[in-house]
C-alpha cells in the first residue's frame, strides 16, 4: 500500500503562525499535525508514503525524515489549483498499487486497517449540519450514488472528510487525468470529488464508511477545538506544586509552571514558563514566556513573550506583548 498525503498548501487561514513554519507543523494537543496524522500510518506497514509538497516542502520533509522511517517520497505541486490536481500530481507516477490518501489538515479518528477492508473504494463520511460547506455523498442501499462538491441544494448531509482509500489506483488516475484536461473547475479549483464522480460514472463503486470523529485544523477556533479533544484523549492532569491545574491539559515535561492556574482545555510546549498566570482554552508553542498574564481562548507561537496583560490573542512566533 502507498498513502498520498497532500500537504502543498500557505495556509492562508493560519496567519500569523503560518508565515514562519508551515501548517502541518503546528502543534495541537502533545506535537505537530503531521504527528497525529502519521502515528496512525505507520502501523500499516505502508510501502511508501508520498507527500505533495509546497510551501515550506524542505522543512516538512526534514521532520519527516528526522522522526520516520518508512520509505517517504516528496512530490513538488506546482500549482496550487485545488485537492483534485495535487492527488494527480501524487499519482501519475505511482505504480498500479492500492493507495490510501488522508487529507494535511485533517485529523480522523478511524481504524485505518479496518477502513481499507471494507471495499474496492471507500470513503470516509460523517453527518454535518452544513453540507453545503463540504464534498457531499448521497447513498443508497449501502452503496454511493452521486458526489457533489459544495452543492447549493445538498441531497445528503453525509460530507466526506478527507479520508479515502482505492484498492486500485488506475480508474483513480485515468478520471483525474481526464478531470484535469478538460479544465472544469467547481469554485475556481480542480476538485477532487469531481474526479470520483467521473469514477463513479464509469462503473466504478464506492463504499461509504462512517468515522466516530472528525477534526480541522485550518483555522485558529478549530484548532482550538481539536486540541481540547486531543488533550481531553491523553487524559492527563499533572500535579503541578504550587499551581493549580484544571483538566484536560497537555503540559510538555520541559515546561517550567509557577503560581499558575492552567486549563481547562490548555496544551504547554517543550521549554515554556508560565509564572503567576492564568491560563484557559489556549495553545501555547515552544520557548514562551508568560508572565503576570491572563490568557482566553488563544492560539501563540514559538519564542513568544507576554508580560502584564490580559489577552484573547493569536500570535505568531517571536511575538512580544507588554503591559503599557
Amino acid at each position: 500500500m502507498r498513502v498520498v498525503i497532500p500537504v502543498a498548501g500557505s495556509g492562508t487561514r493560519l496567519r500569523p503562525h503560518t508565515y514562519s513554519q508551515p501548517k502541518p507543523l503546528l502543534h495541537v494537543g502533545d506535537r505537530p499535525i503531521i504527528a497525529h496524522l502519521l502515528d496512525p500510518v505507520v502501523r500499516l506497514e505502508p510501502d511508501e508514503v508520498i507527500f505533495v509538497v509546497g510551501y515550506m516542502g524542505e522543512r516538512i520533509r526534514e521532520y519527516v525524515e528526522a522522526n520516520y522511517s518508512f520509505k517517504a517520497t516528496f512530490v513538488p505541486q506546482d500549482k496550487l489549483l485545488g485537492l483534485g490536481y495535487a492527488i494527480d500530481v501524487a499519482v501519475r507516477a505511482v505504480p498500479d498499487d492500492d493507495i490510501l490518501v488522508l487529507l494535511g489538515d485533517t485529523l480522523v479518528e478511524c481504524d485505518l486497517r479496518q477502513f481499507v477492508r471494507v471495499g474496492d473504494n471507500v470513503l470516509g463520511v460523517l453527518p454535518v449540519e452544513n453540507p453545503s460547506r463540504f464534498g457531499i455523498v448521497t447513498v443508497r442501499n449501502g452503496c454511493v450514488v452521486r458526489l457533489e462538491e459544495k452543492p447549493e441544494n445538498p441531497q445528503s448531509n453525509l460530507a466526506i472528510i478527507g479520508l479515502y482509500y482505492f484498492k486500485d489506483v488506475r480508474p483513480l488516475r485515468d478520471a483525474l487525468k481526464r478531470h484535469v484536461e478538460s479544465g472544469r473547475t467547481t469554485r475556481g479549483e480542480i476538485q477532487f470529488t469531481d474526479a470520483l464522480q467521473l469514477m463513479l460514472e464509469s462503473g466504478s463503486r464506492f463504499v461509504p464508511y462512517e468515522v466516530h470523529e472528525w477534526f480541522d485544523c485550518g483555522k485558529k477556533e478549530t484548532m482550538l477545538s481539536t486540541n481540547n479533544h486531543l488533550v481531553t484523549v491523553l487524559g492527563q492532569i499533572p500535579v503541578v506544586p504550587g499551581s493549580t491545574v484544571r483538566g484536560p491539559v497537555y503540559i510538555h515535561p520541559s515546561a517550567t509552571i509557577v503560581d499558575s492556574k492552567i486549563g481547562p482545555a490548555v496544551s504547554i510546549a517543550m521549554g515554556t514558563a508560565v509564572l503567576r498566570s492564568d491560563v484557559q482554552n489556549s495553545i501555547i508553542g515552544r520557548n514562551c514566556h508568560i508572565e503576570d498574564a491572563t490568557l482566553r481562548d488563544s492560539f501563540i507561537g514559538n519564542d513568544v513573550s507576554i508580560k502584564g496583560v490580559s489577552l484573547m490573542a493569536n500570535l505568531g512566533d517571536s511575538s512580544e506583548v507588554e503591559s503599557g
